[in-house]
């Protein structure tokens, strides 16, 4: 089974108003680690909140010579597609990909008419309810050192 963990870091939070800067997948096939990886920070063409800077600390002038959203769309596409997505609150990141793909093209498809959508945050939260249930939270509950991690 092959499943394509993503994660996306945005100029706000709103898929309405802000943009995504930063897309980062990584393939596994049976709970493993592939080697084939997908990262891209873009071009928003608009400010970042204070907000979402001090969550990830990409700012607008780091951005302005990377690509837009429209310049990397079929190229994420064709890394995601027929895959199993596994997000944190996918309904956050779904959200921000589905509108960067009708602003990049009205003819791309939305993302789960292309991949199944699995959320680690709709799972946690079943499986410990009324608990904090972040990324944070779950790597101190299960005792996972984040410094280890390089994408």
């Amino acid at each position: 089974m092959r499943q394509i963990i993503l994660d996306t870091e945005t100029t706000g939070l709103s898929s309405v108003s802000d943009r995504i800067i930063e897309i980062a997948c990584i393939e596994l096939e049976n709970h493993l680690p592939t080697g084939k990886k997908f990262h891209a920070f873009v071009n928003p063409c608009m400010d970042i909140s204070d907000g979402a800077y001090q969550t990830h600390g990409i700012t607008k002038e780091f951005l302005n010579d990377k690509p837009q959203f429209s310049e990397i769309a079929n190229a994420l596409i064709a890394f995601i597609k027929d895959h199993r997505l596994v997000i944190h609150n996918a309904d956050f990141d779904v959200g921000f990909l589905d509108a960067e793909f009708k602003i990049a093209s009205s003819t791309y498809p939305s993302i789960s008419e292309i991949c199944e959508i699995k959320d680690t945050l709709a799972i946690a939260r079943d499986k410990f309810p009324g608990q904090r249930n972040s990324l944070d939270a779950l790597s101190k509950r299960f005792d996972i050192n984040l410094s280890l991690i390089h994408i």
